[in-house]
């Protein structure tokens, strides 16, 4: 049976996120992850996303974008596929990068876009790599929370007025709203 079409309608809000073939892992080193950012920009430059959030672990992605011209599953098609050649170029590997296709999770609220931003974020430090998201590199956080220049793929001031119109404050709100995902 068929797979059924993505609801990926021009305008969309996503969490999108993909895992390596039986949960191995996609980045075995730091080449590997920058490798993949610079692919992740070229599509997010090609197909329009708009990103708010994303985080690379080792075995998983993850990313919290709007698609204002559609095309995400062409994109993810592209940048999974290009990245996992070069991937299996780089490390002599023929098995699939990638076990299933990109999963995807439509937001409608801003509340929603809030929580899957955090979501993202958080993810490294509720797998335990590290007890602060402003200690993980590989993700949006420390460019979101004013700890370093934000790449030009990031909406930050989109993301940023989710929380306040006032730049300053809408940064102390963004930090104090991922804290409160730490809290048990």
């Amino acid at each position: 049976m068929p797979r059924p079409p993505r609801n990926a309608y021009p305008g969309g809000f996503f969490h999108i996120g993909t895992r390596g073939n039986s949960r191995s892992r996609v980045f075995l080193d730091s080449v590997d992850r920058h490798v993949f950012m610079m692919m992740f920009d070229r599509s997010e430059r090609k197909y329009n996303w708009r990103v708010y959030a994303w985080c690379l672990m080792g075995t998983h992605y993850h990313a919290v974008l709007q698609t204002p011209d559609g095309g995400l599953s062409q994109g993810m098609s592209e940048l999974n596929g290009s990245f996992a050649r070069w991937s299996n170029l780089k490390h002599e590997r023929e098995d699939h990068l990638f076990g299933k296709r990109f999963g995807s999770l439509e937001i409608v609220t801003d509340d929603h876009l809030r929580e899957a931003c955090r979501y993202v974020v958080l993810n490294p430090v509720r797998a335990g790599l590290c007890d602060d998201p402003a200690e993980w590199r590989w993700s949006s956080y420390r460019a979101s929370a004013g700890f370093e220049e934000a790449p030009p793929y990031l909406a930050l001031g989109e993301l940023l007025s989710l929380f306040n119109v006032d730049l300053g404050t809408a940064v102390a709100l963004y930090r104090d709203y991922i804290d409160e995902g730490l809290a048990p």
